[in-house]
């Protein structure tokens, strides 16, 4: 279709800012040809993402590349069909999976991070470990647990992970719903004194981590403070406010001044 036929919208100077769908103009009464087939190949890339399977052996080497050492577990869920109609079967370890936990010498850590497919393996694969280098550069003082990587997860799976190794907290790197722009957007759960049913109520969440959303430094940056009170605190979740915003222009110094103590929830 020509463009000396569609209508421009008078937002359209606003679009360079945002990947929001804005300012698309019209054709007639429609859409323009231009703008429902960017829509059309945004939503199969977001189907992809909740189908397409994670590779756990080329996760685990590139980990182990970078100096990790790794564990792979998997859900009850045998499959992708079973993981999305049963979520249940997500939140729990494979019978092979708690018995290979369950029977791990790993002396019991402070945290233990793990990387799950969840709704987007695109977002495990190319998330993860960028970020896991800017946090753990973080952390010179903590006890890190393995890396633990874990398929057909949803979050709760990583309070029976965390359970099973006895760890003091449990960093859960999830990929999220796929949205229309965002097919590989990870998120971040944590969890203190982690076990088999733990809610909601109870963990801190950090979302839309990615380059065009937010950045690794910066996602670093909020986990390194939540982490730090969650210890000193010894809780997460209602109990634990994430102020770590007021100093988010720090997020990339590593000698910027002390973590001043986070406001507690009132009781």
């Amino acid at each position: 279709m020509s463009r000396d036929f569609i209508e421009k919208n008078p937002w359209s100077a606003l679009r360079q800012f945002t990947n929001a769908r804005i300012a698309l103009g019209r054709a007639g009464s429609g859409m323009p040809t231009e703008a429902l087939l960017a829509f059309n190949l945004s939503h199969a890339q977001a189907r992809d993402a909740v189908h397409h399977p994670l590779d756990a052996d080329a996760l685990h080497e590139q980990l182990r590349a970078h100096g990790f050492t790794t564990l792979d577990v998997h859900s009850a869920a045998p499959d992708r069909e079973h993981y999305l109609r049963r979520p249940d079967l997500g939140r729990r370890l494979s019978d092979e999976s708690r018995a290979l936990l369950a029977q791990s010498s790993v002396e019991p850590p402070e945290v233990v991070f793990v990387i799950a497919d969840g709704l987007s393996a695109f977002a495990a694969s190319k998330q993860s470990i960028p970020l896991m280098q800017a946090v753990v550069a973080r952390l010179a003082d903590w006890k890190i647990g393995p890396m633990v990587v874990a398929r057909q997860a949803r979050v709760a799976l990583g309070d029976e992970i965390g359970e099973l190794l006895k760890s003091k907290m449990v960093v859960m790197l999830i990929g999220e719903r796929p949205g229309l722009s965002s097919p590989d957007s990870l998120g971040i759960y944590l969890t203190y004194a982690p076990k088999v049913g733990c809610t909601d109520a109870q963990r801190n969440c950090i979302s839309n981590v990615r380059p065009e959303g937010l950045n690794y430094a910066a996602a670093a940056h909020k986990l390194h403070y939540l982490l730090t009170h969650a210890r000193r605190l010894g809780l997460t979740g209602v109990g634990l406010k994430d102020d770590s915003d007021a100093l988010l222009n720090d997020a990339p110094n590593e000698n910027a001044a002390p973590i001043p103590a986070p406001r507690e929830a009132k009781q």
